[in-house]
């Protein structure tokens, strides 16, 4: 197996990432953390405490061995002081008992809560991160990967909390054992020590191969999720069963599925084989202790007491060291998936406002010019676009048309900054896009795609996404969507605007394709920006919605700047101006009259469209 192979000094160093995770986790509940270090505090303490009291009622039972037999009354039998005492240790390690057990739950209600508190303030961390990157890095699959990790952490990595916090209980824990037995049989401890270290270093092993193997097949768990997806969700069923796809999609699956599982089971079975090999060293250092104390009890030279206390405490400390120490080697493995969550937030997006940032001209009174304009996918050698030059002026509508993979979206992307040319320049009223504040050149431009998103919202926050803070004004909404469309639609739903779209929640309604373009659509008229750009923005639409959309966007697109996609060229007719764009360069622009009459490119598609409507 290939793969990322942390060394020794790199393990160790994602111990950095503890730190930070504390204060994090400090930040989202200080309270919290502080109860459950104080709770564990005493948890630590309750072991010692036990067996010292064991200690002390076995030594009282040998004592009143020797003694006559008691009274037969309680009240007699408790009157004797040092039967009383004996009554009182016991009651104290009852009590102890009580304090063990209700310290163990509370310690688990405070760190679930911790656990849950924290993942959710993680997870609007990941959020906003995520929202601030760059689309071309959310474009790229090792990106995605790294995101898939980040994702996996929020959640995984809680247990990680309470992992050293049980570490710091095992340690107080572990030191008061070793003092009290030290005071016995101080080499014995040394023995323990040494019996338990194959064990660890086993499991520091297997606890790294068990990493190199979630990083390595992260792109495989990426695809099982689409998978899983595609093959159970409402989104793809139509085409799964129309075309008999979940045979193929299952095998699939089950393909990369296994392939998986083999390999977890063979690391699994390694781990466990060597596990018991090296365990059973520390289980005989153990009887050997435990014999050399059984062999000084006998001789005189421990009590009963001591003997139960010093098994007790070898039992404790055998575990509590092996413990402790694979405890170090399992912090040391999770924080390496620290790394993977935390590195994410180290990625850094490069289309950001300036510190100097100016302010976007209100209103826009030259337009949009590209000068010179090339670029090029990541990880493609082919541009996209390339010495691409043209002007949308302001107020004047502009149709980009051309065929697939000319650059249309890519030209709409760099309008609105989603991307950045890789050569020369896009400028906005003489002024270079980055110059400008990137929210508010952003708030500016209203732009529906094709592929627009279908929340599982509803309908009226469906239609307030073009502008969210105007999520709670009704009025505005409901305006919106009569200038969109989707009114009379939206209003015949059981629940109005209230109505929760989409099948993926309970009580959840699905509309049409156009339905759902509408309601796209009144997200540009909600928005009010500047510069409006519709790309393809009537395919799911039939031809008299199609005429009523472009009325009305007439209407909105007066005295604003308009830039429209279409592959349907009845539309296009209503630009000032059509670009017909091919492999990523102007090939000829003017008025459809103007394009018509010059027999050109656009001539051509033109008239072979018209030809399909005869």
């Amino acid at each position: 197996m290939t793969g990322r192979n942390p060394r020794l000094g790199e393990r160790l160093g994602s111990l950095r990432y503890l730190p930070t995770l504390f204060r994090e986790v400090a930040a989202a509940s200080p309270r919290l953390l502080a109860a459950s270090l104080c709770l564990r505090l005493v948890a630590a303490c309750l072991p010692v405490l036990t067996l010292y009291l064991a200690k002390l009622i076995l030594d009282g039972i040998v004592a009143e061995h020797a003694r006559p037999a008691p009274e037969a009354g309680l009240a007699e039998w408790l009157a004797d002081p040092a039967r009383a005492r004996l009554a009182g240790l016991v009651a104290a390690e009852f009590g102890l008992a009580l304090l063990s057990d209700l310290t163990g739950r509370l310690t688990n209600l405070t760190e679930t809560l911790i656990g849950d508190l924290y993942a959710s303030a993680a997870s609007l961390r990941l959020m906003a991160h995520a929202a601030a990157l760059d689309l071309a890095q959310f474009e790229d699959s090792a990106q995605q990967d790294r995101l898939e990790r980040a994702r996996q952490q929020v959640s995984g990595r809680t247990g990680l909390i309470g992992t050293v916090l049980g570490q710091f209980q095992a340690l107080v824990t572990l030191a008061a054992l070793a003092i009290g037995v030290a005071a016995f049989t101080p080499w014995l401890v040394v023995l323990i020590g040494l019996a338990v270290v194959p064990a660890v270093l086993n499991e520091w092993h297997f606890t790294g191969a068990g990493y190199r193997l979630a990083w390595y097949r992260s792109p495989e768990r990426r695809r099982l999720g689409y998978l899983r997806y595609v093959g159970a969700s409402v989104e793809t069923a139509k085409e799964v069963k129309l075309f008999g796809l979940s045979g193929y999609l299952i095998g699939l699956y089950a393909e990369v599925a296994d392939r998986l599982l083999a390999e977890t089971r063979a690391l699994a079975t390694a781990r466990a084989r060597w596990g018991f090999a090296f365990a059973s060293l520390g289980t005989l250092a153990y009887y050997a202790a435990y014999a050399v104390i059984v062999w000084r009890t006998v001789a005189g030279s421990f009590s009963v007491g001591d003997l139960a206390f010093l098994a007790g405490a070898f039992q404790r400390l055998r575990g509590g060291i092996e413990g402790l120490l694979l405890g170090v080697t399992q912090i040391t493995g999770q924080a390496q998936y620290l790394d993977d969550f935390f590195s994410f937030f180290a990625v850094r997006p490069q289309i950001r406002s300036p510190a100097q940032a100016l302010p976007v001209p209100s209103p826009i009174r030259e337009g949009l010019v590209f000068e010179d304009v090339g670029y090029r996918y990541p990880g493609t050698e082919t541009w996209a676009l390339r010495g691409l030059s043209f002007t949308v002026r302001a107020g004047e509508t502009v149709a980009l048309v051309g065929g697939n993979g000319a650059g249309k979206t890519t030209i709409v992307k760099l309008m609105t900054r989603l991307y950045d040319p890789q050569e020369g320049r896009v400028l906005l009223d003489g002024v270079p896009l980055p110059a400008y504040d990137l929210d508010a050149l952003r708030a500016r431009i209203g732009a529906i795609f094709q592929d627009f998103v279908r929340f599982s919202l509803t309908a009226g926050e469906n239609v307030a996404v073009g502008r969210i803070e105007a999520a709670g004004d009704a009025d505005r909404i409901a305006a919106a969507a009569a200038r969109g469309l989707p009114a009379p639609v939206i209003e015949r739903l059981p629940e109005g605007y209230d109505q929760p779209l989409g099948k993926m929640f309970a009580g959840g309604l699905d509309l049409s394709g156009g339905e759902w373009q509408k309601i796209a659509l009144s997200r540009a008229y909600i928005r009010e920006a500047e510069i409006l750009i519709l790309d393809e923005p009537t395919a799911a639409l039939d031809a008299r919605a199609e005429h009523d959309v472009f009325a009305r966007f007439r209407e909105l697109s007066a005295g604003r700047t308009a830039v429209l996609i279409s592959h349907r060229f009845s539309t296009v007719r209503m630009a000032d101006r059509i670009l017909v764009l091919e492999g990523g360069r102007v090939l000829e622009q003017g008025s459809h009259a103007a394009l018509m009459a010059r027999g050109g490119r656009y001539a051509e598609l033109f008239t072979l469209q018209a030809e399909g409507y005869r």
